[in-house]
C-alpha cells in the first residue's frame, strides 16, 4: 500500500471518501516503475494513461521541425502528467513525456477513469477539480509568458517551484521558460552576483 499512500493523501485533501470508496478508487491505478530517459508518451501514439507521480521527475515536451525542444510541463511527486489533449480525446499524441529520473508512477487508463466517474459523483468531482487546477495553472503560465520579462519568468518559477528547479536539467528549465540555456545561465549568474 505504500506506493498508494501518497495518492490516498492527495485525494483526502480534495474530496471526502469513505474507506470503501477510497479503496475502489485507488485500486483502479496500476503501479509502473520507469527508468530515467524512458518515455511514457510519444507523438503519433494515443496517450493511454493519466499518470500520478509517486517518486521521481518527468517532463512533457514538443519538438519543432527544427529539432528544437519546447518543455510544456514538469511533474514531480504529488503531480499529474500526460498529453492531456491526446488522453482526453483519445487522439494521437503531439508531445513526448519522459522520465528525468528513475520514477514510480500510478497510472489510470481513459476507460477506467470514465467508469469511475460514472460510478460515483465524488470521483467525477475529484477529476473535475484536478482539471480545473491544471487549466488555471496553464492560464497563469500563458499570461506570465506574454506579459513578463525572461528574468521575471525565472524569478517567479524559482519562487513557486524551488524543488523543481533543483531537480531538472538547466536546458529543460530554459526551454520551459522560453529562453536559451545561455540566457538562463546569464540570469542565474547576475542573481548570484547581486546576492554577494
Amino acid at each position: 500500500m505504500t506506493e498508494y499512500q501518497s495518492l490516498v493523501d492527495h485525494l483526502q485533501t480534495r474530496i471526502k471518501l469513505s474507506d470503501e470508496e477510497m479503496n475502489q478508487f485507488v485500486s483502479e491505478f496500476k503501479i509502473t516503475h520507469i527508468k530515467k530517459r524512458q518515455f511514457i508518451v510519444q507523438p503519433d501514439f494515443i496517450a493511454k494513461y493519466r499518470s500520478y507521480v509517486v517518486k521521481g521527475a518527468l517532463r512533457a515536451y514538443v519538438a519543432g521541425d527544427d529539432g528544437q525542444e519546447h518543455t510544456i510541463a514538469f511533474a514531480i511527486e504529488d503531480w499529474w502528467i500526460s498529453d492531456y489533449n491526446s488522453y482526453i480525446y483519445q487522439k494521437p499524441a503531439t508531445m513526448f513525456v519522459v522520465a528525468l529520473e528513475d520514477a514510480v508512477i500510478l497510472q489510470i487508463d481513459f476507460e477506467t477513469e470514465t467508469k469511475l466517474k460514472q460510478a460515483n459523483p465524488k470521483f467525477e468531482t475529484f477529476f473535475r477539480i484536478t482539471a480545473e487546477r491544471t487549466a488555471a495553472a496553464f492560464q497563469r503560465r500563458i499570461i506570465m509568458n506574454l506579459t513578463s520579462s525572461a528574468e521575471e519568468r525565472y524569478t517567479n518559477f524559482v519562487t513557486e517551484f524551488p524543488l523543481v528547479v533543483k531537480r531538472v536539467p538547466q536546458y529543460t528549465l530554459a526551454s520551459y521558460l522560453g529562453m536559451t540555456t545561455e540566457f538562463l545561465s546569464k540570469i542565474r549568474n547576475n542573481k548570484l552576483k547581486n546576492k554577494s
